[in-house]
Protein backbone atom coordinates (compact mmCIF):
# COMPACT_ATOMS: atom_id res chain seq x y z
CA UNK A 1 0.00 0.00 0.00
CA UNK A 2 1.32 3.45 -0.93
CA UNK A 3 2.53 5.88 1.70
CA UNK A 4 0.88 9.23 2.31
CA UNK A 5 2.65 12.57 2.30
CA UNK A 6 1.40 15.61 4.20
CA UNK A 7 0.95 18.95 2.47
CA UNK A 8 3.75 20.31 4.64
CA UNK A 9 6.16 17.60 3.53
CA UNK A 10 5.15 17.98 -0.11
CA UNK A 11 5.80 21.70 0.09
CA UNK A 12 9.26 20.98 1.52
CA UNK A 13 9.89 18.48 -1.29
CA UNK A 14 8.95 21.05 -3.92
CA UNK A 15 11.41 23.53 -2.43
CA UNK A 16 14.27 21.02 -2.60
CA UNK A 17 16.27 20.24 -5.74
CA UNK A 18 15.96 16.47 -5.75
CA UNK A 19 14.32 14.32 -8.40
CA UNK A 20 10.59 13.71 -7.96
CA UNK A 21 7.35 13.76 -9.93
CA UNK A 22 4.09 15.34 -8.78
CA UNK A 23 1.25 13.79 -10.80
CA UNK A 24 -2.32 15.09 -10.69
CA UNK A 25 -4.59 12.14 -11.55
CA UNK A 26 -7.86 14.05 -11.85
CA UNK A 27 -9.53 14.59 -15.20
CA UNK A 28 -8.12 17.40 -17.29
CA UNK A 29 -11.05 19.75 -16.69
CA UNK A 30 -10.53 19.57 -12.94
CA UNK A 31 -6.79 20.06 -13.35
CA UNK A 32 -7.39 23.07 -15.59
CA UNK A 33 -9.63 24.60 -12.92
CA UNK A 34 -7.00 24.46 -10.17
CA UNK A 35 -3.86 22.49 -9.46
CA UNK A 36 -0.63 22.60 -7.52
CA UNK A 37 2.09 24.53 -9.36
CA UNK A 38 4.66 22.17 -10.84
CA UNK A 39 2.31 19.21 -11.08
CA UNK A 40 1.87 17.32 -14.34
CA UNK A 41 -1.58 16.25 -15.47
CA UNK A 42 -2.08 12.54 -16.03
CA UNK A 43 -5.75 11.57 -15.60
CA UNK A 44 -6.16 8.24 -13.89
CA UNK A 45 -7.63 6.58 -16.99
CA UNK A 46 -4.43 7.41 -18.91
CA UNK A 47 -1.89 6.07 -16.39
CA UNK A 48 -1.39 2.68 -18.04
CA UNK A 49 -0.92 4.45 -21.38
CA UNK A 50 1.40 7.34 -20.53
CA UNK A 51 3.15 7.00 -17.16
CA UNK A 52 6.24 5.29 -18.61
CA UNK A 53 6.80 8.29 -20.90
CA UNK A 54 6.25 10.85 -18.15
CA UNK A 55 8.12 8.93 -15.42
CA UNK A 56 10.52 6.50 -17.15
CA UNK A 57 12.57 5.50 -14.07
CA UNK A 58 10.45 3.46 -11.67
CA UNK A 59 12.65 4.15 -8.65
CA UNK A 60 12.06 7.91 -8.56
CA UNK A 61 9.76 9.41 -5.92
CA UNK A 62 6.25 9.87 -7.31
CA UNK A 63 3.58 11.87 -5.47
CA UNK A 64 -0.02 11.47 -6.65
CA UNK A 65 -2.70 14.01 -5.90
CA UNK A 66 -6.39 14.60 -6.54
CA UNK A 67 -9.18 16.45 -4.73
CA UNK A 68 -9.40 14.30 -1.61
CA UNK A 69 -7.21 11.22 -2.00
CA UNK A 70 -9.71 8.69 -3.32
CA UNK A 71 -8.64 8.58 -6.96
CA UNK A 72 -4.98 9.03 -6.05
CA UNK A 73 -5.10 6.00 -3.75
CA UNK A 74 -6.54 3.88 -6.55
CA UNK A 75 -3.94 5.24 -8.98
CA UNK A 76 -1.17 4.38 -6.51
CA UNK A 77 -2.23 0.74 -6.70
CA UNK A 78 -1.78 0.84 -10.47
CA UNK A 79 1.73 2.31 -10.18
CA UNK A 80 2.72 -0.30 -7.63
CA UNK A 81 1.51 -3.06 -9.95
CA UNK A 82 3.71 -1.47 -12.59
CA UNK A 83 6.69 -1.84 -10.20
CA UNK A 84 7.09 1.81 -9.18
CA UNK A 85 8.79 1.57 -5.80
CA UNK A 86 8.40 5.02 -4.19
CA UNK A 87 4.77 6.13 -4.53
CA UNK A 88 3.00 8.51 -2.15
CA UNK A 89 -0.50 9.98 -2.04
CA UNK A 90 -1.07 13.57 -0.95
CA UNK A 91 -2.92 13.35 2.36
CA UNK A 92 -6.30 15.03 2.04
CA UNK A 93 -5.60 15.93 -1.59
CA UNK A 94 -5.67 19.41 -3.03
CA UNK A 95 -8.59 20.25 -0.73
CA UNK A 96 -6.32 20.05 2.31
CA UNK A 97 -3.40 21.64 0.44
CA UNK A 98 -5.59 24.65 -0.33
CA UNK A 99 -7.05 24.83 3.18
CA UNK A 100 -3.49 25.28 4.48
CA UNK A 101 -3.02 28.25 2.12
CA UNK A 102 -0.45 26.62 -0.13
CA UNK A 103 -0.47 28.01 -3.69
CA UNK A 104 -2.56 26.79 -6.61
CA UNK A 105 -2.90 27.94 -10.20
CA UNK A 106 -5.22 27.23 -13.12
CA UNK A 107 -4.72 26.38 -16.77
CA UNK A 108 -2.82 23.71 -18.70
CA UNK A 109 0.87 23.64 -19.67
CA UNK A 110 1.35 26.62 -17.39
CA UNK A 111 5.18 26.44 -17.13
CA UNK A 112 5.55 26.87 -20.90
CA UNK A 113 2.88 29.56 -21.16
CA UNK A 114 4.37 31.49 -18.27
CA UNK A 115 7.76 31.23 -19.95
CA UNK A 116 6.35 32.49 -23.25
CA UNK A 117 4.93 35.58 -21.59
CA UNK A 118 8.27 36.20 -19.86
CA UNK A 119 10.04 35.97 -23.22
CA UNK A 120 7.66 38.53 -24.71
CA UNK A 121 8.16 40.98 -21.85
CA UNK A 122 11.90 40.61 -21.42
CA UNK A 123 12.77 40.67 -25.13
CA UNK A 124 10.06 43.07 -26.29
CA UNK A 125 8.87 40.61 -28.90
CA UNK A 126 7.03 42.64 -31.56
CA UNK A 127 3.38 41.87 -32.29
CA UNK A 128 0.56 42.92 -34.58
CA UNK A 129 -3.14 42.57 -33.91
CA UNK A 130 -5.66 40.92 -36.23
CA UNK A 131 -7.37 44.14 -37.34
CA UNK A 132 -4.07 45.64 -38.47
CA UNK A 133 -3.00 42.42 -40.19
CA UNK A 134 -6.32 42.21 -42.05
CA UNK A 135 -5.93 45.82 -43.18
CA UNK A 136 -2.43 45.12 -44.49
CA UNK A 137 -3.70 42.06 -46.34
CA UNK A 138 -6.46 44.10 -47.97
CA UNK A 139 -3.93 46.77 -49.02
CA UNK A 140 -1.92 44.07 -50.77
CA UNK A 141 1.22 44.54 -48.69
CA UNK A 142 4.03 42.02 -49.03
CA UNK A 143 3.35 39.50 -46.29
CA UNK A 144 4.13 35.88 -45.46
CA UNK A 145 2.11 34.28 -42.67
CA UNK A 146 3.77 31.31 -40.95
CA UNK A 147 1.63 29.09 -38.72
CA UNK A 148 3.81 27.52 -36.01
CA UNK A 149 1.27 24.97 -34.69
CA UNK A 150 1.21 21.30 -35.59
CA UNK A 151 0.26 20.39 -39.18
CA UNK A 152 -2.95 18.79 -37.87
CA UNK A 153 -4.01 22.00 -36.12
CA UNK A 154 -3.11 24.02 -39.19
CA UNK A 155 -5.21 21.85 -41.51
CA UNK A 156 -8.18 22.20 -39.20
CA UNK A 157 -8.15 25.98 -39.45
CA UNK A 158 -5.64 28.75 -40.11
CA UNK A 159 -5.28 32.44 -40.93
CA UNK A 160 -6.24 32.79 -44.63
CA UNK A 161 -3.18 32.33 -46.81
CA UNK A 162 -0.96 31.14 -43.98
CA UNK A 163 1.46 28.25 -44.47
CA UNK A 164 2.45 25.57 -41.98
CA UNK A 165 5.93 25.88 -40.44
CA UNK A 166 5.93 24.30 -36.95
CA UNK A 167 8.12 26.11 -34.44
CA UNK A 168 10.63 23.28 -34.26
CA UNK A 169 11.27 23.69 -38.00
CA UNK A 170 11.27 27.47 -38.20
CA UNK A 171 14.98 28.26 -37.81
CA UNK A 172 15.84 25.25 -39.97
CA UNK A 173 13.79 26.40 -42.98
CA UNK A 174 13.35 30.18 -42.68
CA UNK A 175 16.27 31.11 -44.94
CA UNK A 176 14.87 29.07 -47.82
CA UNK A 177 11.31 30.21 -47.19
CA UNK A 178 12.34 33.84 -47.53
CA UNK A 179 15.00 33.66 -50.26
CA UNK A 180 12.55 34.05 -53.15
CA UNK A 181 10.57 36.84 -51.46
CA UNK A 182 11.26 40.55 -51.62
CA UNK A 183 13.59 41.81 -48.91
CA UNK A 184 10.90 44.11 -47.52
CA UNK A 185 8.36 41.28 -47.02
CA UNK A 186 6.86 41.29 -43.52
CA UNK A 187 6.84 37.96 -41.69
CA UNK A 188 3.84 37.21 -39.46
CA UNK A 189 4.08 34.35 -36.97
CA UNK A 190 0.89 32.91 -35.53
CA UNK A 191 -0.40 30.06 -33.40
CA UNK A 192 -3.77 29.37 -31.77
CA UNK A 193 -3.25 31.82 -28.94
CA UNK A 194 -0.05 33.39 -27.70
CA UNK A 195 2.82 31.11 -26.63
CA UNK A 196 3.96 29.52 -29.87
CA UNK A 197 3.70 32.78 -31.83
CA UNK A 198 5.81 34.52 -29.17
CA UNK A 199 8.42 31.75 -29.26
CA UNK A 200 8.47 31.67 -33.08
CA UNK A 201 8.78 35.43 -33.36
CA UNK A 202 11.57 35.41 -30.79
CA UNK A 203 13.45 32.79 -32.84
CA UNK A 204 13.47 35.06 -35.89
CA UNK A 205 14.10 38.15 -33.79
CA UNK A 206 17.14 36.45 -32.25
CA UNK A 207 18.32 35.39 -35.72
CA UNK A 208 18.38 39.07 -36.64
CA UNK A 209 15.58 39.07 -39.19
CA UNK A 210 13.81 42.42 -39.73
CA UNK A 211 10.08 42.98 -40.23
CA UNK A 212 8.94 40.10 -38.04
CA UNK A 213 5.78 40.22 -35.90
CA UNK A 214 3.81 37.78 -33.84
CA UNK A 215 0.06 37.82 -34.37
CA UNK A 216 -1.39 38.92 -31.05
CA UNK A 217 -3.63 36.16 -29.68
CA UNK A 218 -3.25 34.09 -32.86
CA UNK A 219 -6.25 32.48 -34.49
CA UNK A 220 -8.27 33.14 -31.32
CA UNK A 221 -7.70 36.88 -31.74
CA UNK A 222 -8.65 36.58 -35.40
CA UNK A 223 -11.99 34.98 -34.48
CA UNK A 224 -12.62 37.54 -31.73
CA UNK A 225 -12.15 40.25 -34.38
CA UNK A 226 -15.04 38.61 -36.27
CA UNK A 227 -12.77 37.51 -39.11
CA UNK A 228 -13.08 34.24 -41.03
CA UNK A 229 -10.57 31.42 -40.71
CA UNK A 230 -9.55 29.18 -43.60
CA UNK A 231 -10.35 25.47 -43.24
CA UNK A 232 -8.55 22.51 -44.81
CA UNK A 233 -5.44 24.34 -46.01
CA UNK A 234 -2.77 22.11 -47.55
CA UNK A 235 0.25 24.40 -47.67
CA UNK A 236 2.32 21.93 -45.67
CA UNK A 237 5.41 21.28 -47.77
CA UNK A 238 8.68 22.64 -46.47
CA UNK A 239 11.45 23.30 -48.98
CA UNK A 240 14.58 21.12 -48.88
CA UNK A 241 17.20 22.82 -46.75
CA UNK A 242 19.80 24.41 -49.00
CA UNK A 243 23.49 24.58 -48.05
CA UNK A 244 23.03 28.30 -47.36
CA UNK A 245 19.96 27.68 -45.22
CA UNK A 246 21.67 24.91 -43.29
CA UNK A 247 24.77 27.00 -42.64
CA UNK A 248 22.64 29.89 -41.33
CA UNK A 249 20.62 27.58 -39.10
CA UNK A 250 23.69 25.78 -37.74
CA UNK A 251 25.42 29.05 -36.93
CA UNK A 252 22.36 30.32 -35.08
CA UNK A 253 21.89 27.03 -33.22
CA UNK A 254 25.54 26.96 -32.14
CA UNK A 255 25.31 30.54 -30.89
CA UNK A 256 22.07 29.94 -28.98
CA UNK A 257 23.36 26.71 -27.46
CA UNK A 258 26.56 28.37 -26.29
CA UNK A 259 24.75 31.38 -24.84
CA UNK A 260 22.15 29.25 -23.06
CA UNK A 261 24.47 26.61 -21.65
CA UNK A 262 23.44 23.59 -23.72
CA UNK A 263 25.77 20.63 -23.30
CA UNK A 264 26.40 18.14 -26.10
CA UNK A 265 26.77 14.38 -25.98
CA UNK A 266 28.70 12.37 -28.51
CA UNK A 267 27.45 8.88 -29.29
CA UNK A 268 29.61 7.21 -26.66
CA UNK A 269 28.34 9.59 -23.95
CA UNK A 270 24.78 9.08 -25.18
CA UNK A 271 25.14 5.32 -24.84
CA UNK A 272 26.45 5.75 -21.31
CA UNK A 273 23.44 7.91 -20.43
CA UNK A 274 21.06 5.37 -21.98
CA UNK A 275 22.65 2.65 -19.85
CA UNK A 276 21.85 4.64 -16.69
CA UNK A 277 18.09 4.56 -17.32
CA UNK A 278 17.60 1.77 -14.79
CA UNK A 279 19.28 3.92 -12.14
CA UNK A 280 17.97 7.44 -12.74
CA UNK A 281 15.51 9.47 -14.80
CA UNK A 282 16.69 10.00 -18.37
CA UNK A 283 14.33 11.35 -21.04
CA UNK A 284 15.18 10.58 -24.67
CA UNK A 285 13.33 12.90 -27.06
CA UNK A 286 13.50 13.05 -30.88
CA UNK A 287 12.26 16.48 -31.99
CA UNK A 288 12.07 16.03 -35.76
CA UNK A 289 8.95 15.81 -37.90
CA UNK A 290 6.84 12.70 -37.55
CA UNK A 291 7.67 11.36 -41.00
CA UNK A 292 11.40 11.70 -40.30
CA UNK A 293 11.08 9.88 -36.99
CA UNK A 294 8.98 7.15 -38.60
CA UNK A 295 11.60 6.60 -41.30
CA UNK A 296 14.42 6.05 -38.79
CA UNK A 297 15.26 6.95 -35.21
CA UNK A 298 17.67 5.97 -32.44
CA UNK A 299 16.18 3.08 -30.44
CA UNK A 300 14.41 4.09 -27.19
CA UNK A 301 13.95 7.71 -28.30
CA UNK A 302 10.39 9.00 -28.01
CA UNK A 303 8.94 11.28 -30.67
CA UNK A 304 7.88 14.74 -29.50
CA UNK A 305 8.18 17.50 -32.14
CA UNK A 306 10.33 20.43 -31.09
CA UNK A 307 7.71 23.16 -31.15
CA UNK A 308 5.35 21.10 -29.03
CA UNK A 309 8.14 20.14 -26.65
CA UNK A 310 8.61 23.83 -25.83
CA UNK A 311 4.84 24.44 -25.68
CA UNK A 312 4.17 21.44 -23.41
CA UNK A 313 7.28 21.00 -21.28
CA UNK A 314 5.31 19.49 -18.39
CA UNK A 315 4.02 16.79 -20.76
CA UNK A 316 7.58 15.98 -21.84
CA UNK A 317 9.16 15.61 -18.42
CA UNK A 318 7.16 15.16 -15.22
CA UNK A 319 10.22 14.40 -13.09
CA UNK A 320 11.85 17.52 -11.75
CA UNK A 321 15.63 17.71 -12.14
CA UNK A 322 15.89 14.65 -14.37
CA UNK A 323 18.16 14.41 -17.41
CA UNK A 324 16.65 15.40 -20.76
CA UNK A 325 18.41 14.47 -24.00
CA UNK A 326 17.17 15.84 -27.32
CA UNK A 327 18.16 14.57 -30.74
CA UNK A 328 17.47 15.33 -34.40
CA UNK A 329 19.57 14.37 -37.43
CA UNK A 330 22.15 17.14 -37.25
CA UNK A 331 23.13 20.24 -35.31
CA UNK A 332 20.08 22.54 -35.48
CA UNK A 333 16.76 21.36 -34.16
CA UNK A 334 17.81 19.44 -31.05
CA UNK A 335 20.27 22.11 -29.83
CA UNK A 336 17.62 24.81 -30.30
CA UNK A 337 14.97 22.92 -28.32
CA UNK A 338 17.60 22.28 -25.66
CA UNK A 339 18.41 26.00 -25.57
CA UNK A 340 14.75 26.80 -24.85
CA UNK A 341 14.74 24.28 -22.02
CA UNK A 342 17.85 25.86 -20.56
CA UNK A 343 16.14 29.26 -20.73
CA UNK A 344 13.15 27.73 -18.93
CA UNK A 345 15.46 26.67 -16.12
CA UNK A 346 15.88 22.94 -16.70
CA UNK A 347 19.31 22.09 -15.26
CA UNK A 348 20.27 18.83 -16.96
CA UNK A 349 19.64 19.32 -20.68
CA UNK A 350 21.70 17.86 -23.51
CA UNK A 351 21.65 17.61 -27.30
CA UNK A 352 23.10 14.68 -29.22
CA UNK A 353 25.92 16.04 -31.35
CA UNK A 354 24.99 15.04 -34.90
CA UNK A 355 21.93 13.07 -33.82
CA UNK A 356 20.84 10.09 -35.89
CA UNK A 357 23.47 10.90 -38.53
CA UNK A 358 26.29 10.50 -36.01
CA UNK A 359 24.69 7.35 -34.59
CA UNK A 360 24.37 5.70 -38.01
CA UNK A 361 27.89 6.78 -39.04
CA UNK A 362 29.25 4.46 -36.35
CA UNK A 363 27.31 1.53 -37.79
CA UNK A 364 24.75 1.52 -35.01
CA UNK A 365 21.22 0.42 -35.90
CA UNK A 366 18.28 2.75 -36.32
CA UNK A 367 14.65 1.74 -35.85
CA UNK A 368 11.77 2.33 -38.25
CA UNK A 369 8.15 3.13 -37.52
CA UNK A 370 6.39 4.57 -34.50
CA UNK A 371 6.34 2.20 -31.53
CA UNK A 372 2.87 0.99 -30.65
CA UNK A 373 1.74 2.42 -27.33
CA UNK A 374 -0.48 -0.25 -25.82
CA UNK A 375 -1.46 0.26 -22.20
CA UNK A 376 0.16 -1.68 -19.39
CA UNK A 377 -1.84 -4.75 -18.41
CA UNK A 378 -3.94 -4.94 -21.59
CA UNK A 379 -3.16 -8.60 -22.35
CA UNK A 380 -3.88 -9.64 -18.77
CA UNK A 381 -7.11 -7.63 -18.79
CA UNK A 382 -8.32 -9.22 -22.02
CA UNK A 383 -7.67 -12.66 -20.55
CA UNK A 384 -9.94 -11.79 -17.61
CA UNK A 385 -12.93 -10.40 -19.46
CA UNK A 386 -15.55 -11.86 -21.75
CA UNK A 387 -15.63 -10.11 -25.11
CA UNK A 388 -18.92 -9.61 -26.94
CA UNK A 389 -19.37 -8.62 -30.58
CA UNK A 390 -21.48 -5.60 -31.58
CA UNK A 391 -24.19 -7.86 -32.98
CA UNK A 392 -24.33 -9.97 -29.82
CA UNK A 393 -24.63 -6.86 -27.67
CA UNK A 394 -27.40 -5.47 -29.86
CA UNK A 395 -29.34 -8.72 -29.62
CA UNK A 396 -28.98 -8.90 -25.83
CA UNK A 397 -31.18 -6.19 -24.35
CA UNK A 398 -30.53 -7.06 -20.70
CA UNK A 399 -27.04 -5.71 -19.88
CA UNK A 400 -26.41 -2.35 -18.29
CA UNK A 401 -24.08 -0.68 -20.79
CA UNK A 402 -21.46 1.77 -19.55
CA UNK A 403 -19.02 3.94 -21.52
CA UNK A 404 -15.68 4.67 -19.84
CA UNK A 405 -13.84 7.15 -22.11
CA UNK A 406 -14.21 10.93 -21.83
CA UNK A 407 -17.49 12.82 -21.93
CA UNK A 408 -16.45 14.22 -25.32
CA UNK A 409 -16.01 10.68 -26.65
CA UNK A 410 -19.34 9.69 -25.11
CA UNK A 411 -21.13 12.66 -26.68
CA UNK A 412 -19.70 11.89 -30.12
CA UNK A 413 -21.36 8.47 -30.16
CA UNK A 414 -22.31 5.64 -27.81
CA UNK A 415 -24.52 2.55 -27.69
CA UNK A 416 -28.10 3.80 -27.19
CA UNK A 417 -29.05 3.78 -23.53
CA UNK A 418 -25.45 3.74 -22.25
CA UNK A 419 -24.40 5.30 -18.97
CA UNK A 420 -21.23 7.38 -18.85
CA UNK A 421 -18.84 6.41 -16.05
CA UNK A 422 -15.29 7.61 -16.72
CA UNK A 423 -12.76 4.89 -15.94
CA UNK A 424 -10.99 7.09 -13.43
CA UNK A 425 -14.14 6.99 -11.30
CA UNK A 426 -15.27 3.44 -12.06
CA UNK A 427 -14.82 1.87 -8.62
CA UNK A 428 -16.46 4.87 -6.96
CA UNK A 429 -19.48 5.20 -9.28
CA UNK A 430 -20.32 1.74 -10.63
CA UNK A 431 -22.73 1.09 -7.76
CA UNK A 432 -24.96 3.91 -9.02
CA UNK A 433 -25.86 1.97 -12.19
CA UNK A 434 -25.06 -1.62 -11.17
CA UNK A 435 -26.11 -1.89 -7.51
CA UNK A 436 -25.43 -5.63 -7.17
CA UNK A 437 -22.53 -7.80 -8.28
CA UNK A 438 -25.02 -9.96 -10.19
CA UNK A 439 -25.97 -7.09 -12.51
CA UNK A 440 -24.99 -7.86 -16.13
CA UNK A 441 -22.69 -5.03 -17.24
CA UNK A 442 -21.16 -4.47 -20.68
CA UNK A 443 -18.30 -1.99 -20.83
CA UNK A 444 -17.70 0.12 -23.93
CA UNK A 445 -15.28 2.83 -25.03
CA UNK A 446 -14.03 4.25 -28.30
CA UNK A 447 -11.64 1.49 -29.34
CA UNK A 448 -11.76 -1.35 -26.80
CA UNK A 449 -8.64 -0.39 -24.81
CA UNK A 450 -10.00 1.51 -21.81
CA UNK A 451 -13.04 -0.75 -21.73
CA UNK A 452 -10.88 -3.87 -21.47
CA UNK A 453 -8.99 -2.41 -18.51
CA UNK A 454 -12.27 -1.30 -16.95
CA UNK A 455 -13.84 -4.71 -17.53
CA UNK A 456 -10.95 -6.37 -15.69
CA UNK A 457 -11.49 -3.97 -12.80
CA UNK A 458 -15.15 -4.98 -12.59
CA UNK A 459 -14.16 -8.66 -12.56
CA UNK A 460 -11.74 -7.94 -9.71
CA UNK A 461 -14.58 -6.16 -7.86
CA UNK A 462 -16.71 -9.31 -8.17
CA UNK A 463 -19.00 -8.41 -11.09
CA UNK A 464 -19.16 -11.92 -12.52
CA UNK A 465 -21.55 -10.92 -15.33
CA UNK A 466 -19.22 -8.25 -16.75
CA UNK A 467 -18.35 -8.21 -20.45
CA UNK A 468 -16.57 -5.88 -22.87
CA UNK A 469 -17.63 -4.72 -26.34
CA UNK A 470 -14.87 -5.98 -28.59
CA UNK A 471 -13.02 -3.10 -30.33
CA UNK A 472 -15.45 -0.61 -28.80
CA UNK A 473 -17.58 1.91 -30.67
CA UNK A 474 -15.25 1.71 -33.67
CA UNK A 475 -16.50 -1.83 -34.29
CA UNK A 476 -20.11 -0.92 -33.41
CA UNK A 477 -20.12 1.84 -36.02
CA UNK A 478 -18.34 -0.30 -38.63
CA UNK A 479 -21.25 -2.72 -38.32
CA UNK A 480 -23.67 0.12 -39.08
CA UNK A 481 -25.50 -0.18 -35.75
CA UNK A 482 -27.50 2.74 -34.30
CA UNK A 483 -25.55 5.37 -32.41
CA UNK A 484 -26.82 7.76 -29.77
CA UNK A 485 -25.09 11.12 -29.49
CA UNK A 486 -24.96 13.81 -26.84
CA UNK A 487 -24.72 13.63 -23.06
CA UNK A 488 -27.72 11.36 -22.61
CA UNK A 489 -28.17 9.88 -19.14
CA UNK A 490 -25.62 12.38 -17.78
CA UNK A 491 -27.24 14.32 -14.96
CA UNK A 492 -24.29 16.46 -13.79
CA UNK A 493 -22.42 18.65 -16.32
CA UNK A 494 -19.07 16.93 -16.89
CA UNK A 495 -15.78 18.58 -16.02
CA UNK A 496 -13.33 16.12 -17.51
CA UNK A 497 -12.22 17.87 -20.72
CA UNK A 498 -10.98 21.33 -21.67
CA UNK A 499 -12.65 22.96 -24.67
CA UNK A 500 -10.00 24.37 -26.98
CA UNK A 501 -9.68 26.61 -30.03
CA UNK A 502 -12.73 27.91 -31.88
CA UNK A 503 -15.00 25.61 -29.87
CA UNK A 504 -14.57 27.84 -26.83
CA UNK A 505 -17.19 30.47 -26.17
CA UNK A 506 -16.20 34.07 -26.82
CA UNK A 507 -16.23 34.82 -23.10
CA UNK A 508 -14.02 31.82 -22.28
CA UNK A 509 -11.63 32.74 -25.08
CA UNK A 510 -11.30 36.30 -23.82
CA UNK A 511 -10.76 35.17 -20.24
CA UNK A 512 -8.17 32.63 -21.34
CA UNK A 513 -6.18 35.14 -23.40
CA UNK A 514 -6.30 37.70 -20.61
CA UNK A 515 -5.03 35.05 -18.20
CA UNK A 516 -2.12 34.20 -20.50
CA UNK A 517 -1.16 37.83 -20.94
CA UNK A 518 -1.41 38.44 -17.21
CA UNK A 519 1.24 35.76 -16.62
CA UNK A 520 3.80 38.18 -18.02
CA UNK A 521 2.90 41.10 -15.75
CA UNK A 522 5.20 39.90 -12.96
CA UNK A 523 8.17 40.15 -15.33
CA UNK A 524 7.61 43.77 -16.23
CA UNK A 525 10.21 46.15 -14.86
CA UNK A 526 9.08 47.85 -11.67
CA UNK A 527 9.46 51.66 -11.49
Amino acid sequence: MADTITPQDLNALIEQKGAYALIDVRDLGSYNGTHIPGSSSLPRHRIEFDILSLVPFKGVKVVLCDDDGRQASLAAGTLERMAYTSVSVLEGGINRWTSLDYPTEWGTNVPSKDFGERVEVEHRVPEIDSIELKARMERGEKLVILDTRTPEEYQNFCIPGGRSVPNGELAFHITDILKDLDKDTTVIINCAGRTRSIIGTRILQRMGLPNVYGLKNGTAGWVLADLELENGADRLDLPPVSPEGLATAEAYAAKAAAEDGVRFLDVEALQAAMNRRNQETVYLIDVRRKEEYRKSHIPAFRWFPGGQAVQRSDDVAAVRNGTIIFTCDGKVRAPLVASWYRQMGFPNVYAVDGGTTAWAALGLPLEEGIPEQLPFGLTEAKNKVRLVSPRDLQRNQSPTVIFVDTSANFASGHVPGSHWIPRGWLELQIGDVAPTKDTPVTVTCSDGLNSSLAGATLVDLGYHNASVLESGMAAWQRDGLPVEKGLTNVMTPPNDVVVMGPHRSYADTINYLRWEEALGKKYEAKP
